[in-house]
Formats: C-alpha cells, sequence, structure tokens
C-alpha cells in the first residue's frame, strides 16, 4: 500500500508562494517518489517539484544535497553569466523556511525544486535529434562546471566508477558462488575475465593526473534532459543524485552505452543488439559542439574509450549481480541480469571492432 502524505504540511515548511492548491505524483523516476505541487498566488498558478529522497540508497542526505547545492549554484552563476535563464536551464533548490535545502519529517526527506516550465523529459528517443540535443545539454553541463573544483564533492556512492573495485567484485562473486549459478556462465565469466585489461584505462590515468577530476552527472541518460516544447532544444539537465567527482569520459560513454543500442537492454536475441555508429556520430557532435574548449585533448581521444569501458563495467555489473542472485538491480524475470549482461557484452565487441573508428571521429 503507498504511503500517504500531509503535502500541504510539508509544503508549508518550504518558503514557497502562495496557498496550496493539490499535490500530485509526477513523472517515471523510480529511485525517489516525485510528485507536482501546485500553489496558487493571486490569479496564477505556480508549480513546484517536491521529492521524497530515497534516504536507503542515498542514506548521508546532507552530503547528498551539499553536492546538489553546490553544483546548482554554481551552474546558475554560469548560465548567468552567459546571458541564459538560469530559472530553465539549470535547476533551482526552493529552501526551508529556516534556510535549509531539504525537510526531515522524523521519517522522510523532502526537497523542493522550482518546476521548470514549457519542457518535457522523454523516456525513449523519438529521433535522432532528440539524441543530439541530450548531448548538447551534457556537453552544456560540463562546460558550465568545467572550472568547478570538484574536489569539494562528495562520493555519495562511493567507487561507483571505480572499474578495478568493480572488477574485483565480481572476481568475489565468482569464487563464492552464492547461488550455484557459476556452471551455467563460464562462457561468460571467461569473456569478462579476458577483458579485464580495460578495467585500468581510464582510472589509471585520473589518478596519475593526466585526465581532470571533473563534475560527473553518472545517469546521462535522455530522460535527464529537459526538452523545450517550442524549440525542441535541450534546456537543462536534472536528477542531480549522482553528481560526483569523475571523469567526462564517464557521462560521454554512459550516453552511448544506452542510447546507441536499438535493441532493448535486456534483449535475449543477440542477433537484435548492436552498436549503431551513426549515433555514435550524432551524440559525438553535439556533445563536441557544447563542451568546447573546455574538453582538454586527451580527454577527447578516451572518449571512445568512455564508451566502451561503461558498457564492459555495467555488463560486469550485471553479471555480479546474477551471480550474487540478483539483489542489486531489479529483475523481473529469471535470468534477466544475464540477459543485460549479454547484451553488454555484444556492445564492447562491436565497439572494439570500430574502435579505430570511434576515435577518428572524436579525433576530427
Amino acid at each position: 500500500m503507498e504511503k500517504r502524505f500531509d503535502f500541504q504540511k510539508i509544503a508549508g515548511k518550504f518558503a514557497v508562494v502562495g496557498d496550496f492548491v493539490a499535490c500530485v505524483r509526477y513523472g517515471e523516476g523510480h529511485i525517489n517518489d516525485t510528485f507536482c505541487l501546485t500553489m496558487k498566488e493571486g490569479d496564477r498558478q505556480v508549480r513546484y517539484i517536491l521529492q521524497r529522497i530515497n534516504h536507503r540508497l542515498f542514506p548521508e542526505v546532507d552530503k547528498l544535497m551539499h553536492n546538489i547545492e553546490l553544483v546548482t549554484n554554481f551552474c546558475r552563476k554560469s548560465v548567468i553569466a552567459r546571458g541564459g535563464d538560469p530559472m530553465r536551464e539549470c535547476l533551482n533548490i526552493v529552501r526551508t523556511k529556516e534556510g535549509a535545502p531539504y525537510y526531515f519529517d522524523g521519517e522522510d526527506y523532502f526537497r523542493i525544486y522550482v518546476f521548470i516550465e514549457g519542457a518535457t523529459t522523454y523516456q525513449i528517443v523519438r529521433d535522432p535529434r532528440d539524441f543530439y540535443e541530450s548531448a548538447v545539454a551534457f556537453g552544456s553541463f560540463a562546460a558550465l562546471l568545467a572550472d568547478f573544483d570538484a574536489s569539494q564533492l562528495y562520493e555519495v556512492l562511493p567507487d561507483f566508477h571505480n572499474t578495478r573495485v568493480r572488477y574485483a567484485n565480481f572476481l568475489r562473486a565468482v569464487e563464492l558462488d552464492v547461488c550455484g549459478r557459476r556452471r551455467e556462465v563460464e562462457e561468460d565469466i571467461r569473456w569478462f575475465k579476458e577483458h579485464n585489461y580495460l578495467c585500468g584505462e581510464l582510472v589509471d590515468k585520473i589518478a596519475a593526473g593526466q585526465i581532470p577530476l571533473r563534475v560527473t552527472h553518472n545517469d546521462t541518460k535522455l530522460n535527464n534532459v529537459m526538452i523545450d516544447d517550442v524549440t525542441g532544444k535541450g534546456l537543462a539537465v536534472i536528477d542531480l543524485d549522482t553528481v560526483m567527482p569523475g571523469s567526462l569520459c564517464y557521462d560521454f560513454g554512459d550516453s552511448i552505452r544506452f542510447g546507441c543500442n536499438p535493441a532493448a537492454e535486456d534483449e535475449p536475441d543477440l542477433s537484435k543488439v548492436n552498436f549503431r555508429f551513426d549515433l555514435y556520430q550524432t551524440y559525438l557532435d553535439g556533445y563536441l559542439s557544447a563542451v568546447g574548449g573546455s574538453i582538454t585533448p586527451l580527454e577527447r581521444e578516451e572518449l571512445p574509450m568512455g564508451a566502451v569501458l561503461m558498457t564492459y563495467e555495467c555488463g560486469m555489473r550485471f553479471l555480479t549481480d546474477y551471480l550474487e542472485g540478483d539483489v542489486y538491480f531489479k529483475t523481473h524475470r529469471p535470468g534477466q541480469n544475464l540477459d543485460r549482461a549479454r547484451t553488454q557484452r555484444k556492445l564492447v565487441e562491436d565497439m572494439l571492432s570500430r574502435l579505430d573508428e570511434m576515435r577518428a571521429a572524436a579525433s576530427r
């Protein structure tokens, strides 16, 4: 049974304008509970996004909101400096009446953002233009934060993209074999072990200072970009819960992993799974047009490896979870995580076969 909230009371804790009208569930997010809050001020209605933060996934809410506050404040200043509209081109936190970035009622944590009007998020790519605009949005996000000191941010999900740690977790799952599934996936295990040379491709360069530590979004999917309803252009990047220090190559790579495969992430028929180079080129063009001169030559060179690495890492995580009994990723049928792991493996193989072309496109 869905938990009920006294939304009028919760809204009253924040510095929102007007009188309470309604608050209804909104969007298709799977992590936090998201609602559209409507207030009335005189003859006009004002909308906000109200969220109950998933403090089971993000137990240190102070650190989570510290990251979001720093990043949104910096983005706002950067947008103003370039003559943009800060109310539409970045998230704006509404503080409580006591000046806090969230409200805790003794059991749950709530936050409010200003609603970005006249824009929509999409769950699927309707046409390549959407994918291009998401690339522009994430490239702009990186450019806005190019001068931000990422060391100020907490790792709210420690070692999230530390591929060496992910590989160690995978080996441990193989060794323990708690569900007795190892025998049926020996070939998959062998393949991930054979490609473990990928694990250090980015983390070692970051550790050596060759690739700069930057603000990364870590969930660069189309549905985290607001698309303007009139112009069709990418406006703002949303869902900043996983904002952490990392590499631009991570964010770029995860977009390619997710967006350049025409099949479902859990497609059992691997003949339907392939790497769409044309969509890679589309995203690359949009991203580079927006990130501009803020990207270093080595970062640009390693963007294709970011795509390979994020796909390899994600596949390894799916297989790890399958071996551990499907305890992390939600599943709706037996073998779903194994199918997910195999689609990622197929994509890595396709990408590696075209890596020279990917690099050539990135270097133009």
